[in-house]
């Protein structure tokens, strides 16, 4: 008996130029030692893919680093349709890349399904001497959408994998209960389906 495919989910990070979406996404899907390096900024597009273990089922995130720079605004939130997870990510040594979150929030509120899972990350929590952005600060902006918020650090790997854990997580917690409620059970016992289900 052949495996069962394995799932596949979208994700996305999203937030301005050089607040740290690529390292961080290189933490997450590269575990592991690395030569310290001065990322560019991403031109255009890129994809890493992660297959992970979530109750006994293979699941493959496939994850998207969008470009933050505004030339490429539209070509990146062209990719937000379909996702079923975003990762916002602010710096917390430059104020106008927290400001610019709002924006991209509503980004995401115009372009993508409406049922999206989202966290949001203050990166760059190991420059502490040049914070400008208070822990506090993130955290009300996140109670304010519903979202929840981690401060990380791709340099040190710190809160990278329980971060994204956790958004994987809450989207295959929706996605097993949607595939569960496509049966449905009537007053007379009979079973009947579902004629839609939106994932």
């Amino acid at each position: 008996m052949a495996a069962a495919a394995p799932l596949l989910v979208k994700l996305v990070l999203a937030g301005e130029s050089c607040v740290g979406k690529t390292s961080v996404l290189r933490a997450y899907a590269e575990p592991g030692p690395r030569p310290a390096a001065s990322y560019l900024p991403t031109v255009g597009i890129d994809f890493k893919v992660k297959t992970i273990t979530f109750n006994d089922t293979t699941v493959k995130l496939q994850i998207w680093d969008t470009a933050g720079q505004e030339r490429f605004h539209t070509l990146s939130t062209c990719y937000f349709r379909g996702a079923q997870g975003f990762v916002l990510v602010y710096d917390i040594t430059n104020s106008d890349s927290f400001q610019s979150i709002t924006k991209w929030m509503n980004e995401i509120h115009e372009k993508a399904d409406e049922e999206v899972e989202i966290i949001l990350l203050g990166n760059k929590c190991d420059k502490e001497t040049e914070r400008v952005i208070p822990k506090q600060k993130g955290e009300k902006l996140a109670w304010e959408h519903g979202i929840p918020f981690f401060e990380t650090s791709a340099k040190d790997n710190i809160n990278i994998e329980d971060a994204f854990s956790l958004l994987a997580e809450e989207i295959l917690n929706k996605k097993t209960y949607i595939l569960h409620d496509l049966d449905v059970v009537d007053l007379n016992g009979s079973k009947k389906k579902r004629t839609c289900c939106k994932q």
